[in-house]
């Protein structure tokens, strides 16, 4: 398997075996990837935690354009594994990393969310802890959970019973006419759109305690797939459209005008 080819997954493939991989979820919009320099700048950052050489960028992108140049919207995947290697966790010294790209459409569209708050937790490991990783069996556990529950989406706590992020999105939290998101540095995932509202000083990071989601004055989940989604209940808790929530959707949009619709179903 060349680093300059698209290929069928081996069953001799690592991220298959291990989860030995990483990979960015990404909107497409009239023939293009507009948040595309977020997603490769994370891409490295999780190759380069894992030792995963990333492909000559210039062949992926490429390759990218001839598949969604007459895509008007959708979700394109990337997915770059360590390759193909023998039986073991030791990851061999001359694997050539395999690379991937699926496209599909976008979800369909929900004017709010019900999400279920999950039992299963979320590990804490700081190796690991921001990068889209391949292992993704604590998110699979919980989106189970939402499932089962009748919930669109699920709330997903640390060991220590904070809450973290939904199983496919990052949470955000209005208190006191301010939108609030929790730190990733020992667990979830580092969003790219959770990134541009702290760029745009429209969110901060703080600590949010377990009992600090119920007096909440508002509730959001965001991702660059779906933009930013209000949540309307957790649980047995519900909340009524806000202001503050319009507002900020209207920020994203006047950015990224493929976020200018409501949220859409995970």
């Amino acid at each position: 398997m060349g680093r300059d080819r698209l290929d069928t997954v081996s069953i001799a493939n690592r991220g298959l075996n291990y989860g030995d991989g990483v990979f960015e979820t990404m909107r497409v919009h009239r023939g293009a990837l507009p948040l595309w320099p977020q997603h490769l700048a994370r891409l490295r950052e999780g190759a380069g935690r894992l030792g995963i050489a990333v492909p000559d960028v210039d062949f992926i992108e490429a390759r990218i354009a001839d598949m969604v140049s007459a895509v008007d919207a959708g979700v394109l995947k990337l997915l770059l594994t360590r390759g193909e290697g023998g039986r073991g966790y030791a990851p061999p010294a001359d694997a050539v990393p395999t690379w991937m790209l699926s496209l599909q459409p976008l979800p369909e569209v929900l004017a709010g969310l019900r999400v279920h708050p999950c039992e299963t937790r979320l590990s804490m490991q700081a190796a690991l802890a921001g990068i889209k990783h391949c292992n993704r069996l604590e998110q699979v556990l919980g989106r189970a959970e939402a499932v089962r529950a009748g919930c669109d989406e699920g709330l997903m706590q640390d060991l220590a019973g904070n809450p973290v992020c939904a199983t496919s999105a990052n949470l955000l939290v209005l208190r006191d006419g301010r939108w609030r998101t929790p730190a990733v540095e020992t667990c979830g995932v580092a969003g790219v759109l959770r990134a541009w509202l702290l760029a745009q000083d429209l969110v901060e990071v703080a600590a949010v305690p377990p009992e600090g989601l119920a007096d909440a004055d508002a509730l959001a989940l965001c991702n660059a797939v779906r933009g930013i989604l209000p949540m309307r209940a957790l649980g047995a808790r519900e909340w009524s459209p806000h202001q503050a929530t319009d507002e900020l959707q209207a920020r994203l949009a006047m950015a990224y005008p493929m976020f200018q619709h409501a949220g859409s179903k995970p």
